[in-house]
């Protein structure tokens, strides 16, 4: 039934060099909605810390923290006053250099979040532009620029920023009148960096040495594709609203001056023990661009968004593996697959519902007719997604939740709102809140479902308001039931890393019916993949169901399923 393709169809993934990071399975925490220990209703550090035997035993290999720095929290901590501090509603740098000891005791390695396009604008450095002159030392540390127009009231350019409105704002001078205007690729209280600075380079060395020499294993570089503007920045060639993943060329996306940036930074991770790495968000296109960001002498990693941002069906998740392997092939750089983060609607609701597609000049968003809505359809697919991407050679970084197969909150009342695409879009747009609600862990809504360690929080006390049912996609919940998506990930994480073949690089097409593909991830085809989509398939003659999405009766598999199969007699495990 299921046969190689031809040699020309085949993809070759081979790695150039094998790292911890080239297969490693990361699990990204958003501190604030993790484990809240401290009974305030936000997550904080030691409740990472609580937590940490969950995390073990999920399997994963290493964890993923966003930004626990110092911040007036515009943007939820990506807005940085001081890169080498703690927020001290998450702890303090003692309790940090805790957190950093215990997961590398319990043989985890940890990344922390970087922020180098742009800091708070309660930094010292932009309140001493603020206070300086126009073309002082201070201000070129930013991108401060004189307005046009005949009183300089018209912003230097028309770019716009990613939450909506003009991605410039005009300061007022010290002697109290209108002056320069200052950039601000995402939310005014993001001033973005000026990396034409030599100071803004030689500072984040030092910051990445001030986190390194804490022992971390490594960095989770935000908006790593935005640091460089292009000479002189010109207008952009359109100045409608557009999102983080653009096809099209802007002067702030992608300019190849960000590369000798990533050349300084991966000499200085290598220059210290223990393997240590970078992994990029680069919201570019095609994933050859991507690649870029991956060249031996660059970063480790780069989040794979086209993946991310697929639609469900054959032919698109195909093709988007497809360019996937291939662009990393051609640098020799691990893939990485991605069904969820902090910036994106849920796999549970995203792949069930019409969403822009990876080309659309925004980003994925959710179209919200909840009547159209079926939950169980929804839930199928995404654990026919998650064993897919777990099936794939490369690494994997799941998003806190996603082993609860946790659905996207819709409904969060308006004035609970905290992501700043919501005001800055004239409350058109909601934001990325619904992916960011507290997690339950428990079935009582006792401490808001186990949230926090304060029993008396409720479920409508924490940052955000988690929804009446939470406790049903609880841990706890999920514990003991064989057929719960925790399960399932446990079970998959553990086959993953026992199996030979998965910890391979070896990936091939074969050959399969119209509505499903197959791949195998062994030399001897002794272990396939199966994904059905519209239609099921049986399972083919002389293989055994190692696992499956869905459940199998007859030999028959359902429709929008994945099977993990091994040739009856061999050794898979």
């Amino acid at each position: 039934m299921y046969v190689s393709q031809t040699v020309a169809t085949s993809i070759s993934h081979e790695v150039s060099e094998i790292y911890w990071w080239s297969n490693a399975i990361t699990y990204q925490i958003y501190i604030r909605s993790f484990a809240d220990e401290n009974g305030d209703g936000i997550g904080d550090i030691r409740g990472i810390i609580s937590r940490l035997g969950y995390l073990k035993e999920l399997g994963v290999d290493a964890i993923w923290i966003t930004p626990w720095y110092p911040s007036p929290q515009h943007d939820n901590g990506y807005d940085v006053s001081d890169f080498m501090d703690i927020d001290p509603e998450y702890g303090s740098l003692e309790v940090a250099q805790e957190l950093i000891d215990k997961v590398h005791q319990n043989g985890l390695r940890i990344i922390i979040d970087i922020v180098p396009n742009h800091s708070s604008n309660e930094h010292r450095w932009f309140q001493d532009a603020l206070a300086s002159d126009p073309g002082s030392h201070e201000r070129n540390r930013y991108l401060f620029r004189d307005g046009k127009g005949e009183h300089g009231e018209e912003p230097p350019n028309n770019w716009q920023s990613v939450f909506g409105g003009p991605a410039w704002t005009r300061v007022v001078e010290k002697n109290g009148e209108l002056g320069q205007w200052y950039c601000h690729i995402f939310a005014p209280q993001q001033p973005d960096f000026n990396w034409e600075n030599s100071e803004v380079r030689d500072h984040f060395i030092q910051v990445l040495r001030f986190w390194l020499d804490r022992n971390v294993d490594g960095f989770r570089v935000d908006v790593a594709h935005g640091l460089v503007k292009a000479e002189g920045l010109p207008d952009a060639p359109f100045q409608e609203h557009f999102g983080l993943l653009d096809s099209r060329d802007f002067p702030y996306w992608d300019q190849d001056g960000v590369h000798e940036i990533y050349r300084e930074w991966r000499k200085l991770l290598d220059s210290y023990p223990g393997q240590r790495m970078a992994v990029s968000e680069a919201w570019v296109n095609p994933p050859s661009r991507s690649a870029l960001y991956v060249r031996p002498d660059e970063l480790a990693n780069t989040f794979n968004f086209d993946f991310l941002t697929v639609k469900w069906g054959q032919e698109s998740i195909k093709s988007s593996i497809d360019r996937s392997i291939e662009g990393m092939a051609a640098v020799g750089a691990p893939v990485t697959w991605v069904l969820n983060n902090h910036d994106v609607v849920r796999a549970v609701n995203r792949l069930e519902m019409d969403f822009m597609a990876a080309d659309s000049p925004k980003d994925p968003e959710l179209v919200i007719e909840t009547d159209f809505f079926d939950f169980q359809r929804a839930k199928i697919r995404a654990r026919s997604a998650a064993l897919l991407m777990l099936a794939l050679p490369g690494a994997v970084f799941l998003y806190q939740g996603e082993e609860l197969g946790l659905p996207e909150v819709l409904d969060i009342p308006v004035d609970r709102l905290q992501d700043p695409i919501w005001k800055m879009s004239g409350n058109k747009e909601r934001g990325r809140d619904g992916c960011r609600v507290p997690l339950p862990w428990k079935v009582s809504v006792d401490g808001a479902f186990g949230f926090s360690a304060n029993s008396e929080i409720t479920p409508d006390q924490s940052w955000l308001p988690q929804p009446l049912d939470w406790g049903n996609f609880s841990a706890e919940g999920q514990e003991n039931s064989a057929d719960s998506m925790l399960q399932l990930y446990r079970n998959a994480i553990g086959v993953r890393k026992r199996n030979p073949s998965l910890l391979s690089s070896h990936f091939r097409w074969m050959g399969s019916p119209d509505d499903s593909f197959v791949f195998t991830r062994s030399e001897d085809s002794s272990f396939l993949c199966v994904v059905t989509f519209e239609v099921g398939e049986p399972v083919p003659p002389d293989y055994a169901v190692l696992l499956s999405s869905q459940e199998i009766e007859f030999r028959q598999i359902p429709p929008h399923t994945t099977v993990w199969l091994e040739r009856n007699g061999s050794a898979c495990l």
